[in-house]
């Protein structure tokens, strides 16, 4: 995984700490500035559930690990059943990691577990969930030995990008400080050839943003898989571009926030362009598969028919099994997109045909 930041993660004053180092170096590119807040950020709390900032579908019902778990399982079966190791990236909780290896017990798969994880709060939420799980701190040393079934959910939207404004020419969008204000400012004009030729001429105002640090760690992960075997999935709210428009966004307390106030206090992330991961990943030799919705998804791995499960076993939650049904189908359905990334020995994954 990138380096997101050589931030010391026990400093509680980034805001100073990023103010004084522009002042003293001048304005800092939105990547960079993002890749602090967010290391920081994310290493300083648990940020999940109705007492942090936001909540992702595994936290809302087990139902989406279960059947995240479920298609790892079959695709894992129809491959021929090989030794695997199963990793997911920025596990939040472990809760995620937990319900699939459940339900991939009863399928008759038990791999063992790995997580990227670099945040020590999270990295103990996840311990209480999955103890028997390995931890790296990067993707460079998960098992080379054997195929790799991967899960991305909610990871990649938190990868810093690059942003690129149009005023009368296109340039690198910056980030200044005065005092502890932080707002967003262009830099220096960039010449035509890094801008893709249908965007050269867009309106002054237009924004195009890019992930180099998404682009990395996909293709790292594509030409382990090329090469080992497995498979990725990635479920993550974004767009097929390429595509112009500002997707930074914050949340905190459940409530979208400023991404430029008070920087590491709040959770800083921006839609994934599926079409560059795609694409990426295919330049390694992988096969790419979709993106389809995560309603299309979840529809086509059976989620109406564990609600009705679940809710024969405890009618008392058959409301609320309905409605976190809705908020992940409806609610997240069409927002949220997955993405599939197989070797090429590998069989089509479900739900991607």
């Amino acid at each position: 995984m990138v380096d997101m930041s050589d931030t010391p993660l026990t400093d509680t004053a980034l805001p100073e700490r990023l103010a004084r180092a522009i002042a003293l170096a001048g304005p800092i590119p939105v990547a960079q500035y993002m890749a602090a807040a967010n290391a920081h950020y994310y290493a300083t709390r648990d940020p999940l559930g109705a007492g942090g900032d936001f909540t992702t579908a595994p936290e809302i019902s087990q139902m989406f690990g279960e059947l995240v778990g479920l298609w790892c399982a079959d695709l894992w079966d129809r491959a021929g059943r090989p030794e695997v190791a199963w990793v997911e990236l920025g596990p939040g909780r472990g809760t995620l990691a937990a319900d699939a290896a459940r339900a991939m017990a009863k399928a008759g798969l038990e791999p063992p577990l790995h997580f990227v994880e670099t945040s020590p709060a999270l990295r103990k939420a996840q311990a209480e969930r999955v103890p028997a799980a390995t931890w790296h701190d990067a993707v460079e040393t998960l098992p080379t030995d054997r195929p790799l079934i991967v899960v991305a959910n909610e990871f990649f939207d938190a990868l810093p990008i690059r942003q690129l404004v149009k005023r009368e020419q296109w340039h690198e969008r910056l980030v200044a400080a005065q005092d502890l204000l932080f707002l967003p400012i262009a830099g220096k004009p960039l010449p035509d050839a890094v801008i893709p030729e249908p965007f050269r001429d867009a309106p002054a105002g237009s924004i195009l943003e890019t992930s180099p640090a998404a682009v990395t760690i996909i293709r790292g992960l594509a030409k382990r898989i090329a090469a080992q075997g497995g498979a990725l999935i990635a479920i993550d709210y974004g767009y097929e571009g390429p595509a112009l428009g500002d997707t930074l966004q914050a949340v905190r307390g459940h409530a979208f926030a400023n991404p430029f106030d008070v920087p590491g206090e709040h959770d800083l992330t921006a839609h994934v362009d599926f079409t560059t991961l795609a694409a990426a990943a295919q330049t390694e030799g992988a096969v790419a598969w979709g993106p389809v919705t995560q309603r299309d998804l979840l529809g086509a791995l059976g989620i109406d028919s564990r609600t009705s499960a679940l809710a024969k076993a405890s009618p008392a939650r058959a409301e609320a099994l309905a409605a976190d049904r809705r908020r992940l189908m409806d609610d997240m359905g069409t927002l949220f997109r997955a993405l599939a990334i197989t070797a090429p020995t590998w069989p089509t994954p479900a739900a991607f045909a």
